[in-house]
């Protein structure tokens, strides 16, 4: 049903519609932010960064993202038609889409951000997706801030009451009138020259660290099964 629904708002050119309709139902929902005023406040010092979040937790915060529109931050999304639907989105919210993924023009997209990120303050990554497996940070997360100097910035998005989709991320909708707590973590840096047993080293240890505290909200919320 999902993927005859985008093929359709391809087709017709339904995209803008979908995205206002999105926002429309996400305004149902309370956004709890959490260090925010620190990330706004790093960024606004001309500071750069690496935003990494689950990609099971995009939806909830497709409104909450025009706070950061003025930086118009870059972020990769696959060459895939649901990808297609994705940059449509990113657009509108004015982010600027990189295509290419994991699976399909990865090393080509993740060279471009690279590139971006030396005239630009902001990309955002979704560093498990575009097909998982969930939970687990892929070595471009690594890469991109190894190769340019700029520090990753864990985000952790939690829902107090929300459907879980029976994807390979298992999507999070939040429910009507739930609460989204999108939680700033600290600048992670990562540094420029690594071996292979560092480099892999590096990567386990941003990914337990991301998961544990996202484990964290979300138990704090009521989650008592882990989404990750």
């Amino acid at each position: 049903m999902i993927k005859y629904l985008s093929r359709f708002a391809l087709k017709y050119g339904l995209i803008p519609f979908a995205y206002y309709l999105v926002r429309a139902y996400l305004s149902l929902i309370r956004i709890r932010a959490v260090n925010e005023e620190m990330t706004l406040q790093y960024l606004k010092s001309g500071q750069k960064m690496i935003v990494a979040i689950w990609h099971q937790r995009i939806i909830p915060v497709v409104d909450y993202a025009r706070k950061f529109s003025v930086y118009a931050p870059s972020a990769m999304i696959s060459q895939s038609r649901d990808g297609d639907i994705i940059a449509g989105v990113a657009s509108l919210l004015n982010f600027r889409p990189v295509r290419g993924s994991s699976s399909r023009g990865g090393k080509e997209a993740l060279a471009d951000m690279i590139a971006d990120l030396a005239e630009n303050q902001m990309a955002v990554h979704a560093l498990d997706g575009p097909r998982g497996p969930r939970g687990v940070v892929k070595p471009g997360l690594i890469v991109m801030a190894q190769s340019t100097g700029v520090p990753i910035v864990p985000v952790y998005i939690s829902v107090d009451r929300a459907w879980v989709l029976n994807s390979w991320d298992r999507t999070l909708i939040p429910k009507p009138f739930s609460t989204v707590t999108v939680r700033w973590d600290k600048p992670i840096s990562v540094p420029e020259h690594l071996n292979e047993e560092a480099f892999e080293s590096t990567r386990k240890q941003i990914e337990q660290h991301m998961k544990e505290n996202q484990t964290r909200d979300d138990r704090e919320l009521g989650w008592e099964s882990p989404l990750l």
